[in-house]
């Protein structure tokens, strides 16, 4: 049986510290050969002289955005990659894909769920955002794609944490759990950061057992305007099942390009098992979760992150997809 090769898409807006944290894992003693992807916008890059690349495979992408222009390459260099893993003549352990910093990962994270020969071989594991805790502010005020990078995030780590205060921190992490509340954030100060907390996470999974806990959605008013942005939906009653099927797939028709990420543990139709529903813009996939014990009651969460989504007709939809009040935990 052939294990897929996990990947870790790493990404953050212009200058948040990106090539510095993989040094910092290329040049850890972790015992794992990786090949890294890196992707530079322009017909020249520099990065790659940057980077230490020790007993470890780099593989350089110019000439556009990942996310556009050079998917195709992605693609062709996975496979690549690939073939020569198998082949014996190239040996690697996992995969890192740092994208430009004007890169949405959206498409790239498509790719892996898309392509059948890319998904076959390789498992999209999580992706970690940088953020640069001097600039972020500023930059998530002026630029939608650094807004969308944080609302794709499995796990938002935050870099140059020495050169501003308690408070500065508190105010910027407070903005990014409004625009992700499901990604925890974590500190990589000159970019170091334990690695358990960058690989191997399953962050990234169709078929998680996931936990959404937004709690703090509960209070707090800001004073941004971002247009990605998240809401939660929660329900004490049991779905119906195919309203829900057939509302959801309306949905992904009709705002799947705004969607960045969606994610549910929802009760269905009295079924045993809670059920996972987890997307990426007009990608969607469900799976059983674990038991539902007799004493618990049975309840539903949902979490949207996306541009300008329109919550009101989400929101309206969703309740009329649950089972009739008068039938308790939708038992019929």
């Amino acid at each position: 049986m052939n294990v897929p090769i996990p990947v870790t898409l790493l990404t953050g807006f212009l200058g948040a510290g990106k090539t510095t944290l993989l040094n910092r894992i290329l040049g850890e003693r972790h015992g794992e050969k990786i090949a890294v992807i890196e992707n530079e916008f322009g017909e020249v890059g520099i990065d790659n002289e940057l980077l230490r690349s020790g007993d470890d495979e780099i593989v350089e992408m110019n000439n556009g955005c990942i996310c556009c222009t050079v998917r195709g390459d992605l693609i062709r260099i996975l496979g690549e990659l690939a073939e020569q893993r198998a082949a014996g003549t190239l040996a690697f352990d996992r995969v890192l894909i740092e994208t430009t910093g004007l890169a949405d990962p959206g498409p790239v994270a498509q790719t892996f769920f898309l392509d059948a020969s890319i998904a076959a071989r390789y498992r999209l594991d999580a992706v970690i955002t940088l953020v640069d805790a001097v600039h972020a502010m500023r930059q998530l005020d002026a630029h939608e794609v650094a807004q969308r990078q944080v609302g794709f995030a499995d796990r938002l780590l935050l870099a140059k944490t020495d050169l501003v205060d308690a408070v500065q921190i508190e105010a910027l992490s407070q903005r990014l759990k409004r625009i992700n509340p499901r990604a925890p954030i974590g500190a990589a100060p000159f970019g170091q950061t334990p690695l358990a907390e960058i690989l191997d996470i399953r962050g990234f999974q169709l078929d998680a057992t996931l936990t959404i806990d937004p709690a703090f959605l509960a209070g707090g008013h800001h004073h941004h305007d971002d247009r990605i942005q998240s809401f939660v939906f929660r329900a004490q009653r049991d779905f119906d099942g195919q309203r829900l099927q057939d509302f959801l797939a309306d949905v992904v028709r009709l705002f799947g390009v705004d969607l960045l990420r969606y994610k549910g543990v929802l009760a269905v139709d009295q079924l045993p098992r809670r059920v996972i529903i987890q997307g990426v813009h007009e990608l969607m996939g469900s799976s059983a979760g674990v038991p539902w014990h007799d004493d618990e009651p049975r309840h539903s969460v949902m979490v949207f992150i996306g541009s300008d989504l329109p919550r009101e007709i989400i929101e309206q939809g969703l309740t009329r997809c649950l089972c009739a009040a008068d039938m308790p935990n939708g038992k019929k």
